[in-house]
């Protein structure tokens, strides 16, 4: 029993030794077609994402980072921008396994806050959605493969909302507003990186707002 008890306490040690807590300022991030801001949104102090430029990608990558297995926490709060389009939604999520080379590469879980309670219930099943850029955009997959890289999930315009990434090998999970059960999974990710950063991710005409990013390494 009490060689069980070591190893349990061995193991959450290791746990707690990989667990990393991300100061999200402008310092510490790399700013890729976005204007950025420290701010304080909702009574909550957050980095603030604004598109600079329609069509190209918006991200703003978290300096120093490698991540390949793990769990990454953060707090999210996307809207459109006064002037945006009808069919703009809000989008906002976190892309991991970043390369940025010659080209971008990455995975991504996003949101579309203003589908979660929309009337539409098709536009509901569309509020959470995985991506694999520069390939598989969301057109693609929603058109080869509908209804299995996108899902409900109760979103609110505007409010902040936490989200949990859980990868693993080509495994991934999301999860929202500290569910037990994810929202979505994807059993085989796309992309063919085995590690990369991490990025906080708008898109089109978004005003999208970050805190409290936490990551775990397994």
């Amino acid at each position: 029993m009490k060689e069980v008890m070591r190893c349990i306490i061995f193991f959450f040690i290791t746990a707690l030794a990989v667990s990393q807590e991300i100061s999200l300022r402008m310092n510490s991030l790399t700013a890729v077609n976005v204007t950025m801001e420290e701010v304080s949104y909702r009574m909550k102090k957050a980095i603030r994402l604004k598109e600079m430029e329609q069509g190209g990608e918006s991200i703003a990558i978290v300096n120093g980072l490698h991540f390949s297995n793990g769990t990454i926490v953060i707090e999210l709060a996307g809207s459109t921008i006064p002037s945006a389009s009808p069919t703009a939604r809000g989008f906002i999520g976190i892309a991991f396994r970043v390369q940025h080379r010659d080209s971008m590469r990455y995975d991504c879980f996003y949101l579309r806050p203003k589908n979660g309670r929309d009337i539409d219930q098709l536009r509901r099943n569309h509020s959470a959605q995985y991506i694999a850029h520069p390939s598989f955009t969301w057109q693609y997959l929603r058109k080869e493969y509908p209804g299995k890289y996108e899902s409900y999930v109760d979103l609110v315009d505007g409010e902040w909302t936490k989200i949990k990434i859980q990868v693993k090998g080509e495994e991934a999970k999301l999860f929202v507003h500290n569910a037990d059960q994810p929202a979505l999974i994807i059993n085989k990710l796309h992309n063919t990186e085995s590690g990369g950063g991490i990025a906080l991710w708008i898109g089109q005409e978004t005003d999208g707002y970050f805190r409290n990013l936490k990551i775990s390494k397994h």
